[in-house]
């Protein structure tokens, strides 16, 4: 039986769990508001590698998806799905809360 993917380390601030002392590394900087790694374009701060080579993409690829209410462009429609609901005063993103510690994660893979 393949136990690679078994999540045997826990956050001890949540008690989420991780397979990889990677995963669980970037997940307790979530909790402490710690964000290393910076975009070079924008100064924007990223726990993760993933995360700042998706956003790293909205600085050089186009940006063909127009939000109507501003004109804002976005590379991909669920980037202007999320933007378009903030005209509405929405919050769509950190919508996943931590039952232990509170905290708010726009991603239910992250908590």
């Amino acid at each position: 039986k393949n136990t690679y993917w078994r999540k045997t380390l826990q956050c001890d601030v949540c008690g989420a769990g991780f397979s990889q002392n990677g995963s669980l590394g970037a997940h307790k900087k979530k909790h402490t508001g710690e964000k290393p790694l910076k975009c070079d374009i924008c100064g924007a701060g990223f726990v993760c590698g993933s995360e700042l080579e998706v956003h790293t993409r909205t600085h050089t690829e186009e940006k063909s998806y127009k939000c109507h209410f501003c004109g804002l462009g976005f590379t991909d429609t669920t980037s202007l799905l999320t933007h378009t609901t903030t005209h509405a005063g929405e919050k769509p993103y950190k919508r996943y809360k931590c039952d232990f510690c509170g905290i708010r994660f726009t991603w239910v893979s992250t908590l």
